[in-house]
């Protein structure tokens, strides 16, 4: 028997999605035709701007990294263990409020994560030191968990299978606006103030996220499918989730690809302006053509869904990420092509994750809709701790240097193309 997964049909009409008829259901047996909404905007423009906070919060002050090293007298390595710090936050954050969410709901762990990070974001801007920047940083993160978990456990409440995957690519959309913009703003605050104003910043974003949140976040958790709450409760969620080999395994291809994306977004800002000699506004621009690729990459995918199933798409789409990141690699020791040589390689790599991501993430928790919240967040913790171990890796070697970045990078993408091709081998179920 196939399984027929999609979206229920009283959110189908709100966000305009097309019929899927049971023809269409047997054609494509484990997922329901990919929604094709004609009015999603409002949805996806609300939890794409609240997963957006994660992203903002790291890749704001990008272009202040270098400056910390003088202002808090501290080394590159130790500079970076700022991006470790919250990463950390945001995968603990996500494994504590995942189960939240499932007990009481979106709407309340959300808002009360959203202050978190906005007391957190004060508090760094008058950091005095870099370790207590470090620890503020884990808390900053923390905060911004409760939006990614919140968000991606709403996608899970209405959408499944390829329907899911179609919408987190329009999210990807979104929240790729954040590397496009981050860069540039983070740019633009350092000509009128310090690293510390970017701080600043994101406690106001925060503000506006919140008020956004509280007015616009309809409860998508009823009260009759939420979750029992207690510690032995939620531990033995986990371990059913843990025990899943299907989730394990795509949350391991999901969390290989974020962190080729953690190691660019740690080691990008020193490799282009201390290796290549980029100025401030220059990074921001090349760090921008970038993230522009993946939105229209993630779009690509959402017309690809309507007639490959996400487990080939994925399949392709690292093959080539990981051919690129060979290609990286080579570059960099070599010093072949100069700036081009990394950049198109990376462009490149970056595009291929925007079709990737969708995907791995959709199929690890196609599963799992009674524990959407604790299935997202142990899927965003193993990402951002993948990440929180890669970020200082790219600081390693010589200052400016490109080969830890891109050996770091190509690893990354060769071993996730390797556990989907040769472990994996997502297929279609047969009717």
């Amino acid at each position: 028997m196939p399984v027929v997964v999609g979206v229920p049909a009283d959110w189908r009409a709100l966000l305009g999605g097309s019929h899927v008829t049971a023809t269409e259901q047997l054609v494509h047996p484990q997922v329901a035709g990919p929604v094709a909404p004609t009015r999603p905007w409002r949805v996806v423009l609300l939890l794409g701007s609240l997963i957006a906070l994660g992203p903002l919060s790291i890749d704001l002050y990008l272009p202040a990294l270098p400056d910390l090293t003088g202002d808090l007298t501290a080394s590159p390595s130790a500079v970076q263990l700022t991006l470790t710090g919250i990463l950390i936050g945001l995968g603990l954050g996500q494994l504590v409020i995942g189960p939240l969410t499932d007990i009481y709901g979106r709407r309340r762990p959300l808002l009360v994560g959203i202050a978190v990070h906005i007391a957190a974001s004060l508090l760094c801007a008058v950091a005095p030191s870099i370790v207590v920047l470090d620890v503020l940083r884990v808390l900053q993160g923390v905060g911004a968990a409760a939006a990614s978990v919140v968000a991606m456990a709403v996608v899970r409440d209405l959408f499944t299978g390829s329907a899911a995957a179609s919408v987190i690519s329009r999210l990807v959309m979104v929240m790729g606006l954040a590397p496009v913009l981050a860069p540039s703003l983070g740019s633009a605050v350092l000509q009128v103030g310090s690293w510390r104003t970017v701080f600043l910043v994101l406690a106001g974003l925060g503000v506006l996220l919140g008020a956004l949140a509280f007015v616009a976040l309809r409860e998508t958790l009823p009260a009759e499918r939420r979750a029992r709450p207690g510690l032995r409760q939620t531990l033995h969620g986990y371990g059913i989730l843990l025990r899943d080999p299907t989730l394990v395994g795509f949350m391991a291809v999901a969390s290989l690809t974020m962190a080729a994306v953690f190691a660019y977004v740690s080691g990008a800002s020193f490799v282009l302006q201390d290796g290549f000699g980029l100025d401030k506004r220059t990074f921001g621009l090349v760090f921008g053509i970038g993230a522009v690729g993946l939105i229209a990459s993630s779009q690509v995918n959402v017309a690809l869904l309507r007639r490959f199933y996400p487990g080939a798409i994925l399949s392709t789409a690292l093959t080539v990420a990981a051919l690129a990141g060979m290609v990286l690699l080579v570059d960099a020791v070599t010093g072949a092509g100069g700036i081009v040589g990394v950049l198109v390689p990376l462009w490149v790599i970056l595009a291929m994750v925007a079709l990737s991501g969708p995907n791995a993430t959709a199929l690890a928790l196609a599963e799992h809709g009674e524990r959407a919240g604790a299935a997202a967040a142990v899927l965003g913790a193993s990402q951002f701790a993948v990440g929180a171990v890669i970020a200082p890796l790219t600081g390693l070697g010589d200052a400016g240097s490109a080969v830890p970045m891109a050996a770091t990078i190509a690893g990354a993408l060769f071993l996730a193309a390797v556990l989907v091709r040769l472990v994996l081998r997502p297929v279609p179920a047969v009717a």
